[in-house]
């Protein structure tokens, strides 16, 4: 079924606003209801694209997108997942293209999350609720960032420190103007908007290697 005009709207106004250099990388976050406030957070302030290494010897059933939707207004839909299955070759890998990557961990070298330059294309490296970012990772991370605390208490739940942060790159990225115009390549922002205008159909044009076809300014296929 084709988008209302206002649905398609809006669908190019969430795109228009996409970060495809802002993401973050969840290193066997185990709780589904803290990889779902992630996930949502990451679709409030932009991001394109998140990654996950799931927890060691199971199996995250979010993965299969089938418990978000209750907890994070099925932001899945919005923020593509991509399954990784060792952190520290994802870091290399994040840095081969041109990341900086910023793990969540305490460590001589830290620094105040707010002393980094997030308008740069950036990784946010968080950890397991239990044990934190892996020793390798957060070694290999080009900064280790910490969250001042004031309390008795030491740490913040895991997605309320991805929010943080977050929301402290979208403060640094709207200040810079990188909001104000199209991150996304007209060719990537076309194809995207119609796989979110059209997810029953995308996946078939996919299968058959075909291109998508043309939009019309409402939505509308061009035939």
């Amino acid at each position: 079924m084709a988008p209302t005009p206002e649905r398609f709207a809006k669908i190019l106004r969430v795109l228009q606003k996409r970060q495809p250099t802002l993401t973050v990388l969840m290193d066997e976050v185990n709780k589904p209801h803290n990889l779902s406030a992630i996930v949502r957070t990451c679709d409030a302030v932009g991001v394109l694209e998140a990654h996950a290494v799931p927890p060691s010897g199971g199996k995250l059933a979010e993965f299969e997108g089938h418990t978000y939707d209750a907890t994070s207004g099925s932001a899945h839909k919005w923020v593509k997942v991509n399954k990784q299955t060792d952190a520290l070759a994802a870091v290399r890998e994040l840095q081969g293209r041109g990341f900086q990557v910023l793990a969540t961990h305490l460590s001589q070298r830290s620094v105040d999350y707010r002393e980094v330059d997030y308008t740069r294309p950036t990784c946010v490296l968080l950890g397991a609720e239990k044990w934190g970012v892996g020793d390798g990772a957060a070694q290999a991370a080009d900064h280790n960032i910490v969250i001042p605390m004031f309390g008795m208490v030491q740490s913040l739940n895991v997605s309320v420190a991805a929010a943080t942060i977050l929301f402290e790159a979208q403060r640094q990225r709207l200040a810079a103007g990188m909001y104000a115009a199209p991150q996304l390549a007209p060719a990537d922002l076309a194809a995207l908007a119609f796989e979110w205008a059209y997810p029953d159909l995308a996946p078939a044009y996919r299968e058959r290697g075909e291109a998508y076809p043309a939009l019309d300014e409402t939505g509308q296929i061009i035939s």
